[in-house]
């Protein structure tokens, strides 16, 4: 697999969790957009990082989107009241990035995966 072929996958799985999450909008599609451009420089740099290519660009969204709108995605598999926010393990965001509950560490679903 290429650089930009890790790319846009990525870019690929990260936006089907922002679609399923109903948080695909303008804003957060422009989060993604940059990035992925900045991530293109960081795979030029490093080529054996793409594998953590993908995960490190959902965390980047994260960012992006908790300082603009909040916290996303938002958690739904535990019981806790207060809404939570998952993260991406491994924290490196590879080589198989997963959402974890940040409250009690239940993994949710694979980057690109999270459900309706």
């Amino acid at each position: 697999m290429t650089s930009d072929d890790a790319l846009m996958t990525a870019r690929a799985l990260v936006l089907h969790d922002l679609e399923v999450t109903r948080a695909a909008n303008p804003e957060s599609v422009s989060a993604l957009e940059e990035a992925v451009t900045t991530r293109r420089w960081w795979t030029s740099q490093w080529a054996e990082g793409k594998e953590y290519v993908a995960g490190l660009i959902a965390q980047d969204v994260q960012d992006a989107l908790l300082d603009r709108v909040g916290r996303w995605p938002l958690c739904r598999a535990c019981d806790h009241l207060e809404p939570h926010a998952l993260y991406i393990h491994p924290e490196l965001g590879g080589p198989e990035p997963t959402w974890v509950c940040e409250h009690s560490g239940i993994a949710v679903a694979p980057l690109g995966s999270l459900p309706h």
